[in-house]
């Protein structure tokens, strides 16, 4: 184990750090930098990287994106670094994190569907080198607060075995904000908060955006700025449950939406989380020296809350609204400060460009989907970046109207997939629901206000946009540019030849916490993993047919089930 895995509940006593209060910002002076700020020419070593990731922030849901919601930090630190404005995300949570720390699409990890659910024998791949084990090789210290979500059926798939010295945080998607508690269905309920690789039943009770900066402030108290940082904070907010600290909640009780209260009231909180984060960064040494990247995971959930306005569509879809990022870069190393970027970037693209940061070296042998763009971020460069994979999901269900014929025998339009090339963005098959729904002020909501732009019409499988002169995507193309719909279903066709075959295994029951002292944690020995590897292998080859009624029934209820997970997801 390293030298760092872990603080004890007793070393965080200590520390004094388990009091919100110590960082108030009505308890310190002024904001770091504004007067005397110290700025280097060039670092004099490896600059600390601090990425901060938030959990279904809606792309409207910004102050300075002209929001409802008061983030007071998000907009300063954004206002003095580089806004990034064509920046793209997963629709989903684990798809965004598998992206982000393999540098890969999802076609190319096997997790081309859907979310990694806790009672699956699933995980992140085991053989692909992550963004954390990269920049412990370029000698940095690496420690992840927050939420994982990539899969923990095997001690190997935790995040302190795939490059993290430390870790605190939750292994799956979604947990209470105080008690910790998640359940995948009804009697299938665990505590899910660990330190390292234990469960850390005694920090029950705190709100986790709170105690997630509190711990990411501990860590840079007791890290030598000598020595290179890398701090991925990836906060559970504002994902569901709406739970909100009372004082936060105040601030909004004249919004007559009460979801959209809370919501609020959660961003909030979190942005004033980032800001005691920024202050331990200058308090302790590291600020002068790091890199401060902050990202969304995926769309706004507009049914609860959140916001894509003015973006077509919602988490959970292909549409702009799921898949366009909140993004923005703030280090005192950047060339260019205080502007905007319109480079065309994606998620994949943070591992060669940390690694390259960090000194490190990426080779075409690591089979990166990524590329470097710094240079576009610090010195306003083009992007190398020309097109993006949204993804190609074979298991999604297809549409009804879709058909290989209709892709000009390129391509089966009845394939949800999604791809952008240049200012062009083509999809088939299903991409989700394609509203365009406003922020949700007023307390009926939805109510009849939903109906106001509903795209009730399903006979359709293909749509192309100018992303560049459209980007609400009000205007389909795909009937007046045939020639650039076959250019696109091409090189979709082309992608897909690439593709790894889908890793989606069906939950097993050793998983349930009960079996594990009530907490959610590992379960599978190495047997079982062959096993289940097997039975994967077999159902991605499309042999897996059996005829006997409870398979049957089995089979119908593994649909039904994920129909409705995936609109709670």
């Amino acid at each position: 184990m390293q030298a760092l895995t872990g603080f004890s509940l007793v070393s965080l006593l200590s520390f004094g750090y388990l009091s919100w209060d110590w960082a108030k910002p009505s308890l310190v002076a002024d904001w770091p930098g504004e007067a005397g700020e110290q700025r280097s020419a060039a670092p004099p070593q490896p600059p600390h990287i601090i990425f901060i990731l938030t959990d279904d922030q809606g792309y409207h849901d910004v102050g300075y994106h002209g929001s409802d919601i008061e983030t007071p930090t998000l907009d300063r630190l954004a206002a003095k670094g580089v806004k990034l404005e064509n920046y793209y995300i997963q629709p989903i949570c684990t798809p965004s994190r598998s992206q982000l720390l393999t540098g890969r699409y999802q076609i190319h990890t096997g997790l081309q569907h859907s979310i990694i659910r806790p009672q699956q024998p699933n995980c992140l791949p085991l053989d692909q080198v992550t963004l954390p084990q990269k920049l412990q090789e370029a000698g940095y210290s690496t420690h992840m607060v927050g939420k994982w979500h990539l899969g923990f059926y095997r001690k190997e798939c935790l995040p302190t075995r795939r490059g993290f010295d430390t870790f605190l945080g939750s292994l799956t998607g979604n947990v209470d904000y105080y008690t910790y508690d998640n359940c995948d269905g009804p009697g299938v309920c665990g505590f899910d908060l660990h330190e390292g690789e234990n469960v850390a039943w005694g920090l029950s009770g705190q709100y986790s955006t709170m105690l997630y900066a509190q711990r990411a402030s501990h860590i840079l108290a007791s890290h030598s700025p000598q020595r290179p940082l890398f701090l991925y904070v990836a906060f559970q907010a504002v994902h569901t449950p709406l739970q909100s600290p009372r004082e936060y909640l105040y601030r909004y009780r004249t919004m007559g939406n009460v979801a959209r209260r809370k919501y609020a009231a959660m961003v909030t909180c979190m942005d004033e989380a980032v800001r005691n984060i920024t202050w331990a960064l200058k308090r302790y040494g590291f600020y002068n020296n790091s890199v401060i990247i902050f990202s969304s995971d995926n769309g706004g959930q507009t049914f609860s809350g959140g916001s894509n306005w003015p973006l077509r569509g919602r988490k959970g879809t292909y549409w702009e609204g799921g898949v366009r990022g909140l993004g923005f870069v703030h280090s005192p190393l950047l060339k260019r400060k205080q502007r905007t970027s319109r480079a065309l970037m994606h998620i994949t693209d943070w591992y060669p460009t940390l690694v390259g940061l960090a000194g490190g070296t990426t080779s075409a042998a690591d089979g990166l989907d990524g590329y470097d763009v710094w240079p576009a971020i610090s010195e306003g460069r083009a992007s190398p970046r020309t097109e993006i994979l949204h993804n190609i999901d074979p298991l999604y269900n297809h549409a009804q109207h879709g058909s290989l014929e209709g892709g000009f025998g390129i391509w089966n339009t009845a394939v949800q997939a999604a791809i952008r090339v240049g200012e062009w963005k083509l999809l088939t098959g299903d991409p989700g629901y394609g509203d365009w729904i406003p922020p949700q002020t007023l307390a009926t909501f939805p109510g009849s206000w939903w109906n106001l732009e509903r795209m009730a019409s399903v006979r359709q499988a293909v749509w192309l946009f100018n992303i560049s002169a459209d980007p609400y995507e009000r205007e389909d193309l795909a009937g007046q540019r045939p020639d650039v719909v076959r250019t696109l279903l091409a090189r979709l066709a082309e992608y897909n030849r690439t593709a790894i075959p889908v890793r989606y295994p069906a939950e097993n029951p050793r998983a349930h916490p009960d079996f594990n002292g009530g907490a959610w944690g590992p379960w599978a020995s190495d047997e079982e993993e062959e096993e289940e590897e097997g039975r994967a292998r077999s159902f991605s080859r499309g042999r897996r047919k059996k005829k006997c009624k409870i398979c049957k029934l089995r089979s119908f209820f593994r649909k039904l089930n994920t129909r409705l997970m995936s609109q709670r997801i």
